[in-house]
């Protein structure tokens, strides 16, 4: 059986809005990229007492369109897939400090024997 990926709580609202607001997965990336806030999306999608707004996903669409000059994204991922790459820089990058604390320690004791060794030579040679 395996283990279920926990998400981690910066994507979580992000994979909310998507479903409340039946959104893409590029039309999330979108929003993302310009840098909407998830807690603001029922401000942008208030269509019941200001009808003049467009529906959220074209007002998306339109926005990224007129700061990035393309109408989609150029690589598409997921919110699942952004948050196993975000755990797996977390994991590789926890490995490395262990892995240098751990040389660091052996490097530390090292010259601590090579310390205790050499005054012990230097007294005998005398």
């Amino acid at each position: 059986m395996t283990k279920k990926q926990r998400i981690p709580h910066k994507f979580q609202p992000w994979i909310a809005v998507r479903k409340k607001y039946r959104l893409t997965d590029a039309q999330v990336q979108m929003a993302r990229e310009l840098g909407l806030s998830p807690k603001r999306f029922s401000n942008y999608a208030d269509r019941k007492d200001q009808p003049w707004k467009l529906p959220l996903p074209e007002f998306i669409e339109a926005l990224y369109e007129k700061q990035f000059g393309r109408v989609a994204p150029e690589v598409v991922q997921t919110i699942e897939a952004m948050a196993a790459e975000h755990q797996a820089r977390r994991e590789a990058k926890k490995l490395a400090k262990q892995e240098a604390l751990a040389q660091e320690e052996s490097q530390s004791e090292q010259t601590a024997t090579d310390d205790a060794a050499s005054p012990e030579a230097d007294d005998q040679s005398m």
